[in-house]
């Protein structure tokens, strides 16, 4: 009996595969479950259909995180902060003051994709690390200045 599946089933396959199981295994548990769905044209035309948009979705965000990566390479911030004698930074800049210093520049990324690449502990110029989508790690240069 050939079925699709709706869910991951252990040891079986994955959700939207086509696979062809016992009769009684299909009849008796997994349709009646809700694990899966006879094999029927109609359904295998909506699950290629399913399938197809899910490509397309994931390619159209690729496109969109390596023209964000590109804006982020092209793009510096600065982060103003309170020092204290020799330019010692008082506490130390985090990956919410450079998403916050990004949307101030309408550029929306998440504080959690943000890596700092070493300790802000002084006055200078610093390297980010923001993951996007899969291997796609561009870096974003920031400066951390002296507040007025």
């Amino acid at each position: 009996m050939k079925i699709i599946l709706k869910e991951d089933v252990e040891k079986l396959g994955q959700a939207g595969e086509l696979v062809d199981v016992k009769d009684g295994y299909g009849r008796n548990y997994l349709i009646p479950q809700s694990k899966a769905v006879l094999a029927t044209k109609g359904a295998i035309a909506e699950v290629e259909l399913m399938q197809k948009r899910a490509a397309l979705k994931a390619e159209l965000t690729v496109k969109e995180a390596k023209a964000l990566a590109k804006l982020l390479e092209a793009t510096s911030v600065t982060i103003p902060v309170t020092t204290g004698e020799d330019d010692k930074i008082f506490g130390t800049v985090t990956n919410v003051q450079i998403a916050d210093a990004l949307q101030e520049r309408e550029i929306l990324v998440d504080r959690r994709n943000i890596t700092i690449n070493e300790d802000v502990k002084v006055l200078g110029e610093y390297t980010a690390t923001v993951n996007l989508v899969g291997d796609l790690k561009p870096t974003l240069k920031f400066w951390v200045v002296k507040a007025e």
